[in-house]
């Protein structure tokens, strides 16, 4: 919990279409884990994610949708994340490559450059933050079950 007694806010991706289709994806319950990197942490002096966290899911327009509890956290280069965590993303990967491409290109990008304010670079051995985690409520997010 913050300070305020609120929970931690949890936003998947850029605000909208990206946003929006992770939503869709977690609330529908294909999507069941994400990935970051060691460095975004870093950067925001923020600290790694820890098992039994709740969310408060963030939409597109900042408004809680959900809440969600963090119920696994792995740290490993990006050469070793397993096919399961790829497919558990709910974006329709069926192999490591695939899900590499993707997380590389978001990684990559200016919005990500920008936010951390240097250019990302990634090779096999780049420490990768695997989190699983559980939707815990979706019809009234301030109340986790």
């Amino acid at each position: 919990m913050s300070k305020n007694g609120e929970l931690p806010i949890a936003e998947f991706g850029a605000p909208g279409q990206m946003r929006d289709a992770l939503i869709t994806a977690i609330l529908s319950g294909q999507k069941t884990t994400t990935s970051s990197l060691v460095q975004q942490y870093a950067a925001s002096d923020e600290p790694l994610p820890q098992a039994g966290v709740r969310w408060l899911l963030m939409d597109s327009h900042s408004r809680g949708v959900g809440v969600i509890e963090t119920v696994a956290v792995d740290v490993m280069p990006l050469a070793e994340v397993p096919l399961q965590h790829a497919i558990d993303e709910g974006e329709g990967f069926t192999t490591v490559a695939q899900w590499r491409a993707a997380h590389e290109s978001y990684w990559r990008s200016p919005q990500l450059t920008q936010e951390l304010g240097h250019a990302v670079q990634l090779d096999d051995d780049t420490p990768v933050v695997l989190e699983r985690f559980l939707l815990r409520n979706i019809e009234n997010p301030w109340v986790c079950e």
